[in-house]
């Protein structure tokens, strides 16, 4: 990371992890609280490790906190885990008390909802500006309860206001068309645009692989249990003995393509899910920078406007306005050359950030599909130990 100080010759470092997802409460009035752990070494932070408790509405609060500061400067927020109401609700309507660790914390969708807690954190963490955040620094290191994000909750009123407002956003950016004059936009533009599309085609196809291995693990485990079963009816010695021994190594085998399943998911799927979120954000940055151009096109409309209205002016002689009308074109001659400038700078932080997302996305998918393929070799690896060592109890039976 560029610009992070810190108390140590070497380079600077933060780590965050999140743990420990606890119920808190009771009835529809509880809650998921997650263990936020840091490590680190910049100055920012006045410990050098340290943790903290925060509840899911704390992640979306700071998420939404990043946005409204950073967004309008053109740098990407990576985006905040969904919500699942469907998930939060069997969690909430729990009979077990908090302390039981049979409460449903340990369903898959709260593992899920865990890791892409810590993703978030953690990417934005790698970021030079947002890691030294006051709010973000607030968030890991204080052991304070944070003010309540109501916005966050699904129906609360400005969650609804939010939904309006996203859905105006939608229509503008379909109906708005900015006349770019940088051919790097539209070619960026349309190269995020597929790419993003083919992401979402290959998320889709990896959920599907996790559903299919997953009843392949099942239909395993079935023929594991009737081969068990039909060992024990066997009156041939040896064919019940191997019968016996190939139930054992179905059972493995199930056990095995139930964690293929989990390593098609947790490593492959969950990051090709959180790359489709940050091309979200991405857009969201483009189409900031449609919005700050249209300000600026506004702005030169204005004081077009104004100009033809101060000749207007002083072709009928109006002295008595003139001054004012004055004062209005120089108020929208410095407004044009804010939003310009403005409209410049947002450009050229695009830019910046678009270059190193792409060097973090290389290099994350490298270690994913690194880490991805020697779990899936090691798996086939370990199936082919248990066939190969049942193969000469299948030769000798007479």
């Amino acid at each position: 990371m560029e610009d992070v100080p810190t108390d140590e010759a070497g380079d600077a470092f933060i780590e965050i992890s999140v743990s420990d997802p606890q119920k808190v409460g009771d009835g529809m009035g509880s809650y998921l609280a997650y263990k936020v752990s840091t490590k680190t070494n910049i100055l920012k932070f006045k410990k050098r490790q340290f943790f903290t408790m925060r509840r899911f509405s704390d992640f979306l609060g700071l998420h939404d906190l990043l946005v409204s500061k950073y967004l309008r400067l053109g740098r990407i927020v990576p985006p905040a885990p969904e919500k699942n109401i469907i998930g939060t609700t069997k969690v909430k309507m729990g009979s077990q008390p908090a302390s039981d660790p049979g409460t449903g914390v340990n369903l898959e969708w709260v593992e899920n909802r865990r890791a892409s807690l810590e993703r978030f954190l953690n990417r934005v963490a790698q970021h030079p500006f947002l890691c030294q955040d006051g709010d973000f620094v607030n968030f890991l290191e204080s052991d304070q309860e944070l003010p309540r994000a109501v916005n966050t909750a699904a129906l609360s009123g400005a969650g609804v206001m939010r939904l309006f407002n996203k859905m105006g956003e939608t229509v503008n950016k379909i109906t708005y068309k900015m006349d770019e004059t940088d051919p790097w936009f539209n070619d960026k533009i349309t190269e995020v645009e597929t790419i993003d599309a083919h992401m979402q085609k290959l998320h889709s196809a990896i959920k599907a692989l996790v559903t299919h291995r997953r009843e392949l693990a099942t239909l395993t485990g079935g023929v594991a249990k009737s081969a068990a079963l039909l060992s024990t009816c066997e009156e041939h010695t040896g064919l019940s003995q191997a019968l016996s021994q190939l139930a054992d190594v179905e059972e493995k085998v199930e056990l095995l393509r139930s964690e293929q399943a989990n390593s098609d998911l947790y490593i492959l799927s969950e990051t090709i899910k959180d790359y489709i979120g940050l091309f979200g954000a991405i857009k969201d940055v483009f189409h900031e920078r449609v919005k700050v151009f249209q300000n600026w096109q506004h702005a030169q409309m204005q004081l077009t406007k104004k100009r033809e209205n101060k000749a207007k002016l002083e072709l009928q002689e109006r002295r008595d306005k003139l001054d004012f009308a004055q004062k209005e074109v120089e108020e929208w001659e410095a407004k044009v050359q804010r939003c310009q400038k403005e409209f410049d700078n947002i450009s050229a932080e695009i830019k910046k950030e678009m270059e190193r997302f792409e060097l973090t996305r290389a290099r994350d998918f490298k270690s994913t599909i690194i880490k991805y393929l020697e779990d899936q070799m090691a798996h086939q690896q370990q199936q082919m130990k248990y066939w190969e060592a049942i193969v000469p109890v299948a030769k000798e039976i007479a």
